[in-house]
């Protein structure tokens, strides 16, 4: 599903992330952990080309595309969940969900957004409100919702569950393995990286800038250098 492949991207003149090669495969959960600073954020976003790579290739399906606009990539079927969610606030919770759908022309957005409150109750319940009142928690499964309103193959979520409590942090993994179960694609980032790795079939762990350790979720929570450093055991 997707192939990155000696991945490069800067800040002016700060390499951030410094020759990253990740795979992803069709219908498996992929997790990027790592300390803070490590790359994994602005990895996602050169993938879902918000942000400019300076060398490397990306391929989706099989296909460059590393100079395609992100709308573009959305259109391939590929979305992002942003860090911070960034949901459109003064617009109501059915709103945000619908501009998930801005470029479907076909007619099941109906029989989707009825899909996404049937995963998200609390969201049905909200439907009009106005999505800067929702709490952390609610605005998360508002911004994945809002993703996979535009049917995405891929799904690039950042960081889910930063401000969460235990609770909701595992309401929201629930969601990313039953999105799993319905066959999507997910690269998963997340500071709480035993949470990641125990729901992972894969993992890559980022220190500065470059992959460290890589291998099966599972493989890499019994590793006693990827549990020392990034576990806290």
């Amino acid at each position: 599903m997707l192939e990155v492949e000696s991945l490069c991207s800067s800040y002016g003149r700060i390499e951030v992330v410094k020759g990253v090669s990740f795979a992803a495969k069709t219908g498996e959960i992929v997790a990027l952990v790592g300390s803070n600073g490590a790359g994994k954020t602005t990895l996602l976003r050169a993938v879902s080309g918000v942000q400019p790579i300076t060398a490397g290739r990306i391929l989706f399906e099989g296909a460059p595309v590393e100079a395609a606009p992100s709308h573009r990539r959305v259109a391939l079927g590929m979305a992002h969940v942003p860090e911070g969610r960034q949901v459109f606030a003064p617009l109501s919770v059915e709103d945000n969900l619908r501009l998930g759908a801005f470029l479907r022309r076909d007619a099941g957005v109906r029989t989707d957004l009825e899909r996404i409150y049937a995963m998200f109750p609390i969201l049905a319940e909200k439907r009009r409100d106005a999505a800067g009142g929702l709490s952390g928690g609610q605005q998360q499964m508002l911004a994945i919702g809002r993703a996979l309103m535009a049917k995405p193959k891929l799904l690039l979520l950042d960081e889910p569950s930063m401000g969460l409590a235990p609770l909701l942090t595992q309401q929201i993994l629930d969601a990313v393995v039953r999105l799993r179960g319905e066959g999507l694609t997910i690269v998963l980032v997340e500071q709480n990286a035993s949470a990641a790795l125990s729901i992972a079939d894969r993992g890559y762990v980022l220190e500065t800038g470059r992959i460290s350790h890589s291998g099966a979720g599972t493989a890499l929570l019994q590793d006693s250098r990827v549990r020392e450093a990034y576990l806290g055991v």
